[in-house]
């Protein structure tokens, strides 16, 4: 699987692009990020998300919860632990919710 460096507007750490099978896979690792470039991040990367063939990955160091809180209901969320204890979670589309996510309000009141 090769990864390929991408342009997101609005995000601050780099973004990659791959296939899993037939579904195109947008990455990004905040880990090393402190608030609120997790969020900002994570809403720019979600703008990509608006068919059911895509997914967002976002890594970070935990479970981002004001990000979950503010888009848990347009999303479909799953998370796991990585071997390193950084979290992945990946953010799928969630038809007739995604589309009324407000993306543009990356503040995490929290």
């Amino acid at each position: 699987m090769e990864k390929q460096k991408i342009e997101v507007a609005g995000a601050t750490v780099d973004f990659f692009t791959y296939k899993d099978g037939d579904i195109e896979v947008y990455e990004f690792d905040t880990s090393k990020c402190g608030p609120p470039e997790p969020m900002v991040n994570a809403m720019s990367g979600l703008k990509l998300i608006d068919s059911a063939n895509k997914k967002l990955v976002m890594i970070n160091h935990k479970k981002p919860m004001g990000l979950l809180d503010k888009v848990g209901v347009n999303f479909n969320i799953t998370d796991r632990k990585l071997e390193d204890g950084r979290v992945a979670l990946e953010f799928t589309y969630k038809d007739g919710e995604s589309e009324k996510a407000n993306l543009d309000d990356s503040s995490c009141g929290g």
